[in-house]
């Protein structure tokens, strides 16, 4: 008889990282229910593309999560995440402070608007967005903010929304016109003018200076 193969397993990804004290306050609030047996915290993104990251956190019965949701147990406690989410969620952080509550730290950036009659794949997109990546972005960095490049027409008019500290921001306007908008004509040759397209209404915890 041939010995047996060695099993391997294989690490399953925990998506977001859940710090011990929120790990600590989301046991507490899922025992306070009745059913809490049965119940895991699912996260979801519910903003719009291209819109700054708006998380939902509710308690919901796991075995309930539907087919195409992601489950994983993070030291016993279940956390379900929408499909759509994941890799928008990758590399996230899930905090707690007395102070400051639930927080998450997400280091990755919105996805684009779709807009019917923009351009985003050719090689006049691929100067856009390595001069946002690599001077525009940076300098909005220190506000706490970023811009994402959406496409662009064939007029010279390039679309984007601004996200971060800058969505919401009284001088966020002031800041794309003046700043974006000048070093994207500057650098890009065939652009000629920037189209804030960031509804600016709903930003919350703005920057001021």
């Amino acid at each position: 008889m041939s010995p047996l193969a060695p099993q391997t397993t294989t690490e399953v990804s925990t998506i977001i990282t859940i710090t011990d004290d929120a790990l600590a306050e989301l046991v507490k609030l899922r025992d306070s229910e009745e059913d809490a047996a049965s119940l895991g915290l699912r996260l979801e993104i519910v903003s719009g593309p291209g819109e700054d990251f708006k998380y939902d956190l509710s308690l919901d019965e796991f075995r309930k999560a539907a087919f195409t949701d992601e489950v994983r147990t993070h030291s016993g406690m279940k956390v379900i995440i929408p499909a759509k989410d994941v890799e928008l969620l990758e590399g996230a952080i899930l905090d707690y402070s007395s102070t400051g509550g639930l927080v998450i730290r997400n280091p990755n950036k919105p996805s684009v608007p779709m807009i019917e009659g923009l351009v985003n794949d050719d090689a006049l997109s691929a100067e856009i967005e390595a001069i946002i990546a690599t001077e525009v972005n940076p300098a909005l960095a220190a506000h706490g903010g970023f811009v994402t490049f959406a496409g662009h027409d064939e007029a010279g008019t390039a679309y984007l929304t601004m996200g971060g500290g800058c969505h919401g921001c009284s001088m966020s306007k002031v800041t794309m016109l003046e700043g974006v908008q000048t070093t994207l004509v500057e650098k890009v040759e065939g652009i000629q003018r920037v189209r804030d397209m960031t509804d600016h209404q709903s930003g919350e915890n703005p920057f001021y200076r």
